[in-house]
């Protein structure tokens, strides 16, 4: 069975630092593609960022752009995210996402896989 199990979601204040981890098991995912998505309550889901399965490319919404990084290591079949300068609006439950159907991506129609989800919380 194919698993996307996220971790390292939680509360921290406002300009604080977290780092997300997304666990694949059940294939290898070192060829496909791997993101982060987001949804707060009320509101779709949305683009976080994403990266090639070499690790050579990288995409970002602009909202995150210059506060988080994404990376991966293959050999663990992990993939991160480092979310640093943190505000309240960063607020959602994160979910992890692979794909073998494109290079990269920015959006959620191509997506193959999803995780379960963990919340982040960010005080003011």
């Amino acid at each position: 069975q194919v698993q996307l199990v996220e971790s390292g979601g939680g509360l921290v204040q406002a300009g604080g630092s977290l780092r997300l981890s997304c666990a694949a098991s059940g294939r290898t995912f070192s060829t496909y593609a791997k993101g982060w998505f987001r949804q707060a309550p009320g509101k779709e889901r949305e683009f976080v960022a994403a990266i090639s399965w070499s690790g050579d490319s990288t995409s970002y919404s602009d909202s995150v752009k210059g506060r988080f990084t994404i990376s991966r290591d293959n050999a663990k079949n992990t993939v991160y995210l480092q979310m640093n300068s943190l505000a309240p609006e960063d607020t959602a439950v994160y979910y992890c996402a692979a794909t073998g159907a494109v290079r990269l991506f920015t959006s959620s129609t191509r997506i193959d896989y999803w995780g379960q989800g963990t919340q982040v919380t960010v005080s003011s």
